[in-house]
């Protein structure tokens, strides 16, 4: 029998990025509830719904009259504490100078100095309340805690809010920029970590829902440390600008990334690889041209290549067409590059 012709490539080592594709959701960078810290009266809105606000922008107005009333009592408070402490420290005075010729008694010099220590202390607690009452007061003027776009209104005015708890009264998110959160089939990502250098690009490439690539790269700036058992993948996080505003949260979009390289790997055609109850391996032409069996370890697909970081040696033939004519290894064979060019059909 005729030696099998087979077409061959020649394998050669590379530093062969792992590039992930995997979808992924868009959230807002920051996102903050703006409730009502106080119970009163909503008086007024004063912010167009959906429209982008700036931190410290005033959003609602809840009515003012108890929390001022509030305010004025722990002022009269304070005063009238202040009134004792003035008291009690004048006659602390006082008895200091009585005690060092005997004209008062211990017990009534200790009294007075007592006396005056508890009215300072009623000054400072009342000067605390009256602080807080002010603070109450001010919550009264619901203002922006970021800047970003404010979204729909939760409660209308004439609403009672802050009853017993913080009542919802809209939301902020700030979606420039944006972040883009997917994951990452765990035990891949470990296994390309450990056979590469852990490198790669940060750079993200965005696909929008239509197909097109965002104009913006994103940049990966979290790689998740746990696999989540349900899904067998890592999470990870990049931040994408959005200074046009075109990306809202919420919209599912593809990503693109490089996130690790592997040195020294090999790439080969997908139809190159066998199986067998040893696992993956390829044909090869050897030094007498014969089909040698090599194995490999277990690889990943990227698109029609098979990417493996062992198992085979630079100048290798790896067998890619013709396989079905090799009826086992050892078979003599004639290998010919499988990108050269067929001859031309003889003119009869």
């Amino acid at each position: 029998m005729p030696a099998a012709e087979v077409g061959y490539i020649v394998a050669q080592p590379a530093d062969i990025s792992f590039k992930a594709e995997a979808a992924g959701r868009l959230t807002p960078y920051r996102s903050a509830d703006v409730r009502a810290r106080v119970p009163g009266i909503v008086q007024r809105r004063l912010y167009d719904e959906g429209s982008d606000v700036r931190a410290g922008q005033v959003l609602f107005r809840i009515d003012p009259a108890q929390l001022q009333a509030d305010s004025s009592a722990a002022q009269a408070a304070l005063a009238r504490a202040q009134a004792e402490a003035a008291n009690a420290t004048a006659n602390a005075a006082r008895a200091r100078k009585l005690a060092p010729g005997k004209f008062i008694s211990k017990n009534d010099l200790d009294a007075a100095l007592a006396a005056e220590r508890s009215a300072n202390a009623a000054v400072q607690q009342a000067r605390a309340a009256l602080q807080g009452a002010q603070i109450n007061q001010g919550y009264a003027t619901v203002r922006a805690p970021i800047s970003g776009r404010a979204g729909i209104q939760q409660v209308t005015e004439g609403a009672l809010v802050g009853q017993g708890t913080a009542t919802l009264l809209t939301t902020v998110d700030q979606i420039d920029p944006l972040y883009v959160e997917f994951s990452v089939g765990g035990n891949e990502l470990t296994r390309l970590r450990q056979a590469g250098d852990g490198g790669g690009s940060s750079d993200i490439t965005v696909i929008l829902p239509d197909g097109s690539a965002y104009a913006h790269t994103a940049k990966l700036d979290y790689a998740g440390n746990v696999v989540n058992p349900a899904t067998g993948a890592v999470k990870l996080r990049a931040v994408v600008p959005n200074p046009e505003r075109l990306l809202m949260p919420g919209t599912f979009v593809t990503v693109r990334a490089s996130l690790a390289e592997q040195k020294g790997a090999f790439r080969i055609p997908q139809t190159a690889v066998l199986r067998d109850a040893q696992g993956p391996y390829v044909l090869v032409v050897d030094a007498q041209g014969k089909a040698a069996r090599k194995g490999l370890p277990e690889g990943r697909q990227e698109g029609a290549d098979y990417i493996v970081d062992g198992g085979l040696a630079a100048g290798d033939k790896v067998i890619v067409s013709g396989l079905q004519r090799v009826q086992q290894p050892g078979q003599p064979v004639k290998g010919v590059p499988a990108d050269a060019p067929k001859p031309a059909a003889k003119q009869g």
